[in-house]
C-alpha cells in the first residue's frame, strides 16, 4: 500500500510510536529528521509525541556519475562512512572520492546554517531520540546518522521510517535500539515508488516546519520540554 504523501506517512508513524510513549518506553523524546525529505514525516511524528523537532543534517556520498546511489555519507565533523564492500566491488578508494566528500561537507554546512542559524544542536544525552527519514534504500545515510547519535549517549535510539528495503531495515537493527518501519515491500525498488506525491522538499518547507515546531523545541509545553 502506498502513502498519499509524506505527511500521511508521518501520521501513521506517529500513531505507532504513541503506543511506546504511553508505555513509558520513550523517555523525554526528541525527534530528529534527516532533511530534506524526512522533515515533513518527522513533523507529524513530533506532533503526535508532543516532542521537540529538529534536524540532523547528513549528506550522502554518491557513486561517481550516479549521485543518487549512495556509497557513503557524512554527518557533522565525523569522518565519512563508506560502504566498504561497494568500494571494493567498484574499484574505488576514499582518495578518489575526496572531492565529492568536500563538496558534500560544504553543502552540509550550508544547510545547517540555513535550518538552524546560530541555534545549537539539541542535547540528546539521556533522552529518547527518534531519528526519522521518508524511507530507507541503501541506508548508508541513516547508518552514519545513527552512529553519530550513539556517541552522544541517548537513553534510547530509535530509527523510524514509513517504508524501507527489507534487507536494509534488518541491517539497521545493529545500529539502533529499535527500528520502526511500517512497510517492507519485497519489491521495494525505490522510496519514491511508495508515495503518490513524492515532490522534492525545499529549504523553505523545512524552515517552515521547524518554525511551526518551535514552541515544543523551546520548552513551551509537552513531554519534550
Amino acid at each position: 500500500m502506498r502513502f498519499r504523501d509524506r505527511r500521511e506517512a508521518g501520521r501513521e508513524l506517529g500513531l505507532r510510536l504513541m503506543e511506546w510513549l504511553s508505555d513509558g518506553e520513550l523517555p523525554r523524546p526528541v525527534v530528529l529528521a534527516l532533511p530534506r525529505g524526512g522533515v515533513p514525516v518527522a513533523a507529524e511524528v513530533a506532533r503526535a509525541l508532543d516532542a521537540p523537532l529538529d534536524v540532523l543534517v547528513a549528506r550522502k556520498i554518491g557513486l561517481p556519475g550516479r549521485p543518487e546511489t549512495g556509497i557513503g555519507a557524512i554527518v557533522g565533523d565525523d569522518p565519512p562512512l563508506f560502504d566498504r564492500r561497494a568500494l571494493e566491488m567498484l574499484g574505488l578508494t576514499e582518495d578518489r572520492l575526496r572531492d565529492d566528500v568536500d563538496r558534500e561537507r560544504a553543502e552540509l554546512r550550508r544547510r545547517e546554517l540555513v535550518y538552524r542559524g546560530d541555534r545549537s544542536a539539541p542535547d540528546v544525552e539521556g533522552r529518547a531520540v527518534v531519528l526519522v527519514d521518508d524511507g530507507l534504500a541503501t541506508g548508508v545515510t541513516a547508518r552514519a546518522a545513527l552512529r553519530h547519535l550513539r556517541g552522544q549517549e541517548p537513553a534510547r535510539l530509535v530509527l523510524a521510517v514509513p517504508v524501507g528495503a527489507p534487507r536494509t531495515v534488518e541491517g539497521m537493527r545493529a545500529e539502533a535500539d529499535d527500528v520502526v518501519c511500517l512497510r517492507q515491500p519485497p519489491d521495494f525498488g525505490a522510496v519514491g515508488l511508495w508515495y503518490d506525491d513524492f515532490e522534492q522538499v525545499g529549504d523553505d518547507e523545512v524552515i517552515g516546519l521547524l518554525d511551526e515546531a518551535e514552541p515544543r523545541r523551546s520548552g513551551g509545553h509537552g513531554t519534550g520540554s
